[in-house]
């Protein structure tokens, strides 16, 4: 080799070693550890214990400052290579979407929306929806009341048509309510100017650049993305989202995101209850403002905010992102446990190495786990279940339900009107697996609920709680929730109690049968 190519290699090398980590990795984080980037792990550890402690469960959480994943984990079944409903964490992307389209001078905030959708409007068109904005939608002041998104995607095929149907009560842009459908009449929109879902959209001008891959998204009857919901994403991906605002839409030097829009996007534009008194309003994360499909948080903070708590944080005086994906009946805990415990362990400098703390926190994110159905096999319990059961007619459409135990696991098929679902579970362990069979969503009811989307990752377990009664939990782990079926059989006749996660208790399914033999 001559001089002068030793000398151009060995420069390379040094341009290389010199380049920032965010250039050298373009579709991952750097790690590091807490106190080199001002952090406490002990202020980590502490929260990880509050948050099991909890109502929350939680499912992931990822904490970046500095750009660089300060701690990860995820509490088993659920992992780092699943993704996981976003519920209206959705409404931050679709946002982000019509923030590109108005850079591409394909609309704008003051378009109305009667303008993109002419063969739908209604005989008569209102003053108020004749003034209605693309602005006045992304900031959930449409207008309607109350909130028309369950009764239309459950009962209509042509969301955008209902909607532009509906009253609309009070002048557009002067009053909150938070309406689901106006996110979706926002995708409506993005798919009117582009020829594309938002997801397509999306995927060269925001999704490759962050190197996320592998998202999907729920549509409607006639094949638009949902908006409101129905993203489904890596824990990674939410904390690449955060980042890009975070950096004020600049991702490893390139502007993928205006920084106008950025700023406008997350800047509160309507308070929702402008009524409450000061006090009331600063101890709640919902009274801050609503941004464009974003909520303003304390502390100076923003986030993307998804029901039953998945959450983009962004803290802009920390230099920091935290992303949550977990399943409470309780989001204002989640967010007070992470302002108790994590925002004291953030400081200006870099922190004194501490080793114990940082090794402490690192085997507790290892051994992150949700509770197992205790194992307690017996013989004769098994011999109870190990058959078939035929079940009377029921809203739940399920016909039949059999069990097969083998090799410490237990095979579980559950009929219905025209196909047969098989599922394995653990003795003791959760035992992976995917089933075309729908899990429980808040939004189920929705026409076109789920279609397009692959079978859904599933990790099931059983436990016998007597010899007569037999628990199956079947966790849907890119989703929040859980179902529950509790047998009990008292001579031939068996009842199954059905119930899920998200309604904590409150409600129940009682399915009865017979054994076929």
């Amino acid at each position: 080799m001559t001089c002068q190519k030793l000398f151009a290699v060995l420069s390379m090398l040094l341009l290389l070693l010199n380049l920032p980590a965010s250039a050298q990795k373009a579709n991952s984080f750097v790690s590091s550890i807490p106190e080199k980037e001002g952090v406490s792990s002990e202020a980590i550890s502490n929260f990880l214990d509050a948050a099991n402690k909890s109502k929350t469960e939680f499912h992931s959480i990822m904490m970046l400052r500095h750009g660089k994943v300060i701690a990860q984990g995820w509490w088993n079944p659920y992992d780092a290579t699943l993704k996981h409903t976003m519920y209206s964490c959705s409404k931050s992307f679709t946002a982000t979407a019509i923030g590109l389209a108005i850079s591409e001078k394909r609309l704008s905030l003051d378009d109305k929306v009667i303008s993109f959708f002419s063969d739908y409007l209604p005989d008569t068109v209102s003053t108020n929806l004749s003034a209605l904005t693309v602005k006045d939608v992304l900031s959930m002041a449409d207008g309607q009341d109350p909130d028309p998104s369950f009764t239309i995607a459950s009962r209509d095929s042509n969301w955008v048509k209902s909607f532009l149907a509906l009253p609309i009560l009070y002048k557009p842009g002067t009053k909150f309510l938070y309406n689901s459908l106006g996110t979706y009449m926002l995708s409506a929109m993005v798919q009117k100017v582009t020829g594309q879902k938002v997801v397509d959209y999306l995927q060269p001008r925001l999704f490759e650049p962050l190197g996320i891959s592998g998202m999907d998204w729920e549509v409607d009857p006639k094949g638009i993305n949902t908006g409101g919901w129905g993203l489904r994403i890596k824990t990674e991906d939410m904390a690449k989202f955060g980042q890009l605002f975070l950096q004020k839409g600049k991702w490893n030097g390139k502007q993928v995101l205006p920084a106008e829009w950025v700023a406008e996007a997350s800047t509160a534009k309507i308070i929702q209850h402008p009524d409450y008194s000061q006090s009331k309003r600063d101890s709640s994360d919902w009274e801050q403002g609503y941004c464009y499909q974003m909520w303003r948080c304390r502390h100076n903070a923003f986030r993307a905010d998804g029901a039953f708590g998945q959450f983009i944080i962004v803290l802009p005086e920390e230099d920091a992102v935290i992303a949550i994906t977990a399943e409470t009946p309780d989001m204002q805990e989640e967010l007070n446990l992470i302002w108790q415990y994590l925002l004291p362990g953030f400081h200006k400098e870099e922190l004194v190495e501490n080793k114990s703390a940082t090794t402490a926190l690192n085997k507790k994110l290892a051994a992150l786990a949700l509770p197992l159905p205790a194992k307690n096999n017996s013989a004769e319990a098994i011999k109870n279940f190990n058959k078939s059961f035929l079940l009377e007619p029921n809203n739940s459409h399920i016909q039949s339900l059999s069990f097969n135990f083998h090799d410490a696991v237990c095979d579980v098929s559950i009929g219905g009107e025209n196909t047969i679902y098989q599922m394995t579970f653990g003795d003791g362990n959760w035992q992976k697996g995917e089933t075309p069979k729908h899990g429980p969503s808040l939004v189920a009811g929705a026409k076109a609920s789920f279609v397009g989307l692959p079978p859904f990752k599933i990790a099931a377990a059983y436990c016998f709680k007597d010899v007569p009664t037999i628990e199956l939990t079947l966790r849907y782990i890119e989703s929040p929730h859980t179902e529950k079926m509790r047998c009990q059989i008292d001579g031939n006749t068996i009842s199954v109690d059905i119930t899920n996660s998200f309604d904590y208790g409150t409600k129940k399914t009682v399915l009865k049968g017979m054994s076929k033999e």
